[in-house]
């Protein structure tokens, strides 16, 4: 998942950050309205963590622009505890949810898995696939109940597919919704995390879209054994 954060104190926006992308998120960075716009309006993000007290232009200006302009990308706004017409502002432009500072990082994290898990069509953080199981809230996934040990590229993938399971995800979508600006995007490496992710799993439930890119069937037959020649079995799930 890629994320946004437009924020102007730089201490905060840098631990807000620090914080995202220990979780396994690709972030990107913003310190005033006008950048945080124009990021916002150009870039296909999963979410995004708006201040509204910002330079050059206010975040409720920056919010209801987008939303005009038909973004429906999730927003968790940052307000000041002590100004509630901040929140009102907020979700009469189109806010999806509100954090008041000072915050728990934990919160603005537990928050916006509940944005994601929404704007995806999810009620739990576990996300299911046949045996494998994806835990957003601890960052931890099992094969059949037992954990299996991901690099922070792998889960990324994983998540981004098991969060979308049903439909399938090119490697353009891939490829600009794992990395953030700085990243060298270049698509083969999918193939290779796709590969890798397979052998770890030991179980196809990501199956390629000949020509279009991967999909994950929730309820699809999965082979057992490492990325294919093991018999077929109906997920129990």
């Amino acid at each position: 998942m890629r994320l946004l954060v437009i924020e102007d104190d730089r201490d905060l926006n840098r631990q807000i950050v620090t914080a995202l992308e220990g979780a396994g998120y690709a972030v990107d960075r913003a310190f005033d309205g006008e950048e945080g716009w124009f990021l916002g309006d150009t870039e296909p993000y999963d979410a995004i963590v708006l201040d509204i007290g910002l330079p050059k232009r206010d975040g409720v200006a920056v919010l209801e622009a987008w939303r005009k302009a038909g973004r429906d990308t999730p927003v968790l706004i940052l307000t000041a505890r002590d100004r509630w017409s901040d929140k009102v502002q907020g979700f009469d432009a189109g806010a999806d949810d509100y954090v008041a500072k000072p915050f728990h990082m934990e919160e603005v994290l537990a928050r916006l898995r509940a944005l994601l898990r929404r704007a995806a069509g999810h009620a739990s953080s576990e996300l299911v696939a046949g045996p494998v199981r994806l835990d957003a809230r601890a960052g931890r996934v099992t094969v059949n109940g037992a954990p299996v040990k991901l690099t922070s590229h792998e889960y990324r993938l994983l998540s981004y597919l098991m969060h979308h399971a049903g439909r399938i995800v090119s490697r353009g979508e891939i490829v600009e919704h794992l990395y953030d600006q700085d990243f060298d995007r270049d698509s083969n490496t999918i193939e290779v995390f796709v590969g890798r992710l397979r052998k770890k799993l030991g179980v196809d439930v990501i199956q390629t879209a000949r020509g279009l890119g991967y999909i994950v069937e929730p309820d699809a037959e999965t082979t057992v054994g490492n990325g294919g020649g093991g018999a077929k079995r109906r997920s129990a799930h």
